[in-house]
């Protein structure tokens, strides 16, 4: 097995469990002097701890821990900060320690925050390399980006979708889709795993956007992917 796929780290522990990591940073948001998006910091955990959940939760790992680096005073941003990262964990039913460090010398103007989640997974069981010939790609949420992910918040994908994903038949393989958009993360999906894809007429999303902080993901599976929600789905296209 290889130690690096996609954005995650994975580390054997043992013949059976995997050890997997991922991490994100988030720079110039929040609410300070020099940030260039306006958002409040509570958003800014939020939004930053999710990116490396699903990459951790996306290959059905659990999650087991989470660090935090808050490169500004604990209060009052680095107490939202972690009010935000605490409620995404709490809105997915997620309990696990989470240990932090905040910036206790310098006066910042900007806000700037990091966040690593580890996870651990049984080999048999990781959604990884399971890809093939005829299954169907869809894409879970609308991307979005900066100022239009804290304006419009009901067409994107999040943690919880994707938990409620995992338990959906003959889904092979999710891939949160980050600053790369659609088209990127299929195009390193597709070189991969040495496939191609049919693409459906009039796609109805940008391939090319960017989707932020995983606003959007990528879901291969066998067959027509049926779930329910008010989450926008769209078929891609075929694998062959």
């Amino acid at each position: 097995m290889e130690n690096k796929y996609r954005d995650v780290v994975m580390v054997p522990l043992n013949e059976d469990e995997v050890l997997i990591m991922a991490c994100d940073s988030c720079g110039a948001v929040g609410m300070k002097e020099q940030d260039q998006v306006k958002a409040p910091p509570y958003i800014v955990g939020k939004y930053t701890a999710r990116v490396s959940l699903m990459e951790v939760i996306s290959l059905g790992a659990k999650v087991v821990c989470i660090t935090v680096n808050i490169c500004n005073e604990l209060d009052p941003t680095g107490q939202a900060v972690l009010e935000g990262i605490r409620s995404e964990l709490e809105e997915c039913s997620i309990q696990v320690p989470i240990t932090f460090s905040t910036e206790k010398n310098m006066m910042t103007n900007m806000t700037a925050v990091g966040v690593t989640v580890v996870g651990v997974g049984n080999r048999k069981d990781l959604l990884l390399n399971q890809s093939a010939s005829g299954d169907f790609v869809y894409v879970i949420g609308i991307p979005k980006v900066g100022s239009e992910v804290v304006e419009d918040q009901g067409k994107i994908a999040h943690t919880a979708v994707l938990l409620q994903l995992l338990k959906v038949d003959g889904i092979k393989e999710i891939i949160p889709i980050g600053s790369s958009g659609i088209e990127g993360e299929l195009d390193k999906f597709l070189q991969a795993n040495q496939l191609n894809v049919e693409y459906a007429r009039n796609l109805p999303v940008d391939m090319k956007k960017s989707a932020g902080p995983c606003t959007a993901m990528l879901v291969i599976c066998k067959g027509e992917l049926l779930t329910e929600g008010n989450i926008p789905q769209n078929l891609i296209g075929r694998l062959y």
